[in-house]
């Protein structure tokens, strides 16, 4: 329980402002602001664990955790994802961890069996998303990278990314926009370094490995949103120690798909290095020992991406030409890291 809230902090875990179609969003849940949202809930999260507790309340944690207890999601879903929905007049419909969702993307929790999974739909008119996450799943889970496992899945007329929840009860996610508070900047390579050793020195397990595979990631299928807000670490809430890295996720700003262009396939890009925008081809110099990764795990991703592309292709009417050009995209990356490990 949080005791003394700064409101600048405690508005912040609210819907930001840049939410796809927030507008609409609201409309459908009947209220004027997302701010409205943080009191339906008690502020609660399923990133963490903070709440806020009416002082004239005796209710418990353990009683209203969205970790342990169900919550009605259906209704939340459907004026978040769907084309079409009515405006939401059931109040138990707005107790949910949707309160407290941040990024740009239209998203929504829902429960399957005891797991609680993130849907994520794409940007405006934009579906690739969804398959970039899924792309970044196959390629981490061929090369050992811990990662959150994404899944294609289908809600109503769109596809969605799928996830399960990485933090529990005992654990929050803890993000380096939130530890750089701890560090001195520099706007440049400094900060990089800085983060690693913060976290070696708190005890991380081969914490500079962990980051550099994010950023051999980032390389393979250029993404261009590694903002500090989505990597970070996994801390115990009990105990307040720094437990891992988080495992790698937020993975869809990829494959140039904001600057895509028909007539051509764009083979450079740049990407986040902390406070740094910078090109993929200087971001992967970070790397200390490139040859510790086996290529050959990645023998036929491209087509594996390919295939996922066109089973679902009578629903995104993605073109063959778009597919085709962003699979030679990716092929291109992978040949580039693989010149790389070779010389």
């Amino acid at each position: 329980m949080i005791h003394l809230l700064e409101p600048k902090w405690f508005q912040g875990r609210g819907i930001p402002s840049w939410r796809d179609k927030l507008d609409l969003l609201l409309h459908r849940l009947n209220i004027s602001a997302p701010s409205e949202l943080l009191d339906k809930a008690f502020g609660l999260s399923l990133s963490d664990q903070y709440w806020l507790k009416p002082f004239d309340n005796d209710i418990k944690y353990d009683d209203i955790n969205f970790f342990d207890n169900y919550f009605d999601y259906t209704e939340f879903m459907e004026a978040s994802l769907s084309k079409n929905s009515k405006t939401i007049t059931n109040e138990k419909s707005l107790k949910t961890p949707n309160n407290t969702t941040d990024g740009m993307l239209k998203k929504a929790w829902i429960i399957e069996g005891n797991t609680r999974y993130l849907l994520k739909g794409g940007y405006k008119n934009e579906i690739l998303q969804p398959f970039n996450e899924v792309l970044a799943s196959i390629i981490c889970e061929r090369l050992g990278f811990n990662h959150v496992t994404y899944f294609i899945d289908t809600y109503k007329d769109m596809v969605v990314s799928k996830c399960p929840c990485f933090i529990t009860k005992d654990t929050e996610l803890i993000t380096a926009y939130q530890i750089k508070n701890n560090m001195n900047r520099h706007d440049s390579i400094e900060d990089y370094e800085e983060y690693i050793k913060l976290l070696e020195n708190q005890g991380i397990e081969d914490a500079r490995i962990k980051i550099e595979n994010m950023y051999i990631l980032d390389f393979l299928i250029m993404n261009e949103d590694r903002h500090l807000n989505n990597f970070g670490i996994i801390r115990d809430v009990n105990t307040l120690k720094w437990l891992d890295i988080a495992p790698i996720f937020d993975n869809g700003q990829s494959l140039n798909i904001q600057d895509y262009n028909d007539e051509e396939v764009m083979i450079s890009g740049h990407g986040h290095l902390f406070y740094e925008i910078k090109p993929f081809d200087e971001i992967i110099k970070v790397v200390k020992n490139i040859k510790r990764i086996d290529i050959s795990k990645l023998d036929g991703v491209v087509e594996e991406f390919d295939d996922l592309l066109h089973k679902y292709q009578h629903i995104t009417n993605m073109s063959d030409r778009r597919i085709n050009k962003l699979c030679i995209l990716l092929n291109s990356q992978i040949n580039k890291l693989k010149k790389l490990i070779n010389n």
